[in-house]
């Protein structure tokens, strides 16, 4: 409290602070829940506050989502007694009440109607207690539908009320910014939630029957004096036949020509107003820009030449005074050939509505699609030509299969699995030279490359030493590409021919009878004859 005998003078004034009122607010949140009011003292004043009649004014519903139930519960009074329950916001998320219902809309402009019906559905957001209006989607209604009132807190009255649940029903008239809805029906889980409440709602009403859209319905022909009633009514066909369309595959044929080729095409037929749309089908890398159309919807006519001579047909367009014949569903049955403008189209197949189509008002029951694939051309292949005798035959063949020769490839499972394994056998030359009789061998065959190598012993007679580099050796023949010898073409009594010679193989290594018996699958039955191998 300010001095009275001091004067006001900067520096001079001091207040009391025990006699300030304190402005801050009072904490909310506690053990992560928000407590919906203040408790203890007031947070303005030291006056007390009536606690009892806060909590009778801030009572709120709030819903169990465990036992599906809505009781009102008040903020507790005192600090020791029970938690309070979750928020709003957290207990009714998701828990919306759903109504039927309607409203008539006066129409003025029009001497044949004087209301239209409109039906809606009302959403009841018990989470903050908004509402929103939706009106579903009729076809071909006229009318912008969809939200009508998008959510939030209707007005009840003048005075600022808001729409409750507790104001809602069956049979009860809901006035919203000038309209009346008029609610007939609601979900299952609405009626529960009402009866868990303790209130009972009326029973469905039947909805009223919207005139106009019964008038669209039952489609009256006019009763006129000055012209003959047709036969075929347009307005019940727009009705009726509306987004129904004949879808069918054909294809076009033009390899008679020059440079032509076979295209498939999807003719789309539709039924509301007897025109034809013709799609080209494109597949990646054809080579053809993507138009979306050939021909643009429109009636096209069978015979578009058929017409008079004196027709100017450089200038103007047939109208159905000239040439009225035009293409219809019957002429796009499967099997049928369609003329459009100047081109033969095969249908050979249609979609599922289209087959239906054809049953009920053709009587066709054999829809069964046509082959249209053309024969495979076989694809010339380049003779390789023979080996120059430069380098091994694998390397020069590279040169042939690509522009930029790579090295041959080599089997990395086989080079890993028989690393530094070798069969290796005695030979003979199968000669009568004399010179060439006595001479012996030892052919090694390397199972990891397939290579053989040929090494003569020194001796009496011969000089000894590599009588053979290890390479591939090519079996007999000429077959492209080469087939070399293997390891199952090796056994004691085989020849080998390498170079113009032939050798006779004799006794080989104990490993070599090792390998043949884990591996009998590679030789054929001399072979395995030769090792003592079951057949």
């Amino acid at each position: 409290m300010a001095n009275p005998v001091m004067p006001k003078m900067p520096g001079y004034v001091f207040d009391d602070p025990s006699l300030k009122p304190y402005h801050g607010k009072a904490q909310t949140l506690r053990n992560g829940q928000v407590d919906s009011v203040p408790r203890g003292s007031s947070a303005v004043a030291d006056e007390p506050v009536d606690i009892e009649a806060l909590a009778q004014a801030t009572k709120r519903l709030t819903y169990n989502t465990t036992t599906r139930s809505t009781t009102e519960q008040a903020v507790p009074s005192t600090e020791h007694s029970e938690p309070a329950p979750p928020p709003a916001h957290v207990a009714l998320d998701k828990v919306v009440l759903t109504f039927d219902g309607y409203f008539k809309e006066t129409i003025h402009e029009s001497a044949d109607e004087h209301y239209r019906v409109r039906f809606v559905k009302v959403f009841y957001f018990l989470e903050d207690d908004t509402m929103a209006v939706l009106e579903p989607a009729v076809p071909n209604s006229g009318l912008p539908q969809g939200k009508l009132i998008r959510r939030q807190r209707l007005p009840k009255d003048s005075e600022g009320n808001t729409y409750l649940w507790s104001d809602l029903g069956v049979g009860v008239n809901l006035q919203v910014y000038g309209r009346v809805f008029r609610l007939t029906d609601c979900d299952q889980f609405t009626r529960r939630f009402f009866e868990e409440q303790g209130v009972t709602l009326n029973e469905a009403e039947p909805q009223p029957v919207d005139p106009y859209a019964l008038k669209r319905k039952v489609v009256e022909q006019p009763s006129t004096l000055s012209t003959t009633p047709s036969d075929f009514d347009k307005l019940k066909q727009f009705v009726t036949l509306d987004r129904k369309v004949l879808r069918v595959y054909a294809v076009w044929d033009d390899t008679a020509s020059l440079h032509g080729s076979r295209r498939t095409y999807t003719i789309h037929y539709f039924l509301v107003d007897d025109t034809v749309e013709v799609r080209e089908q494109h597949v990646p890398n054809d080579g053809r820009d993507a138009f979306p159309l050939l021909l643009r919807r429109q009636k096209v006519l069978r015979n578009h030449r058929d017409l008079p001579v004196e027709f100017p047909s450089i200038v103007m367009e047939p109208s159905a005074s000239e040439n009225s014949d035009y293409i219809g569903p019957a002429d796009l049955l499967i099997g049928q050939t369609v003329h459009i403008m100047g081109r033969d189209f095969l249908v050979y197949d249609c979609d599922a509505f289209t087959q239906e189509f054809f049953r009920r008002n053709f009587g066709v029951e054999d829809l069964t699609p046509l082959d249209i694939s053309e024969p495979g051309k076989p694809v010339p292949k380049a003779p390789v030509p023979s080996h120059t005798g430069f380098g091994s035959e694998e390397d020069s063949l590279q040169s042939v299969l690509a522009l930029n020769p790579r090295a041959p490839k080599s089997n990395m499972n086989k080079l890993l699995k028989y690393d530094k394994q070798v069969l290796r056998f005695r030979a003979q030359l199968d000669t009568k030279d004399v010179t060439d009789v006595d001479r012996s061998f030892i052919i090694t065959y390397t199972l990891a490359s397939d290579q053989i190598s040929i090494f003569e012993p020194k001796s009496r007679t011969a000089m000894g030493g590599k009588f053979l580099e290890a390479q591939k050796i090519r079996r007999p023949g000429g077959a492209v590409p080469p087939v070399y010898y293997s390891e199952g073409d090796l056994y004691p009594g085989a020849k080998l021919q390498v170079f113009g010679r032939t050798f006779l193989l004799g006794e080989c290594d104990e490993f070599v009878y090792t390998f043949a018996q884990e591996h009998p699958e590679l030789y054929g039955p001399e072979g395995r004859a030769a090792f003592g191998l079951s057949a």
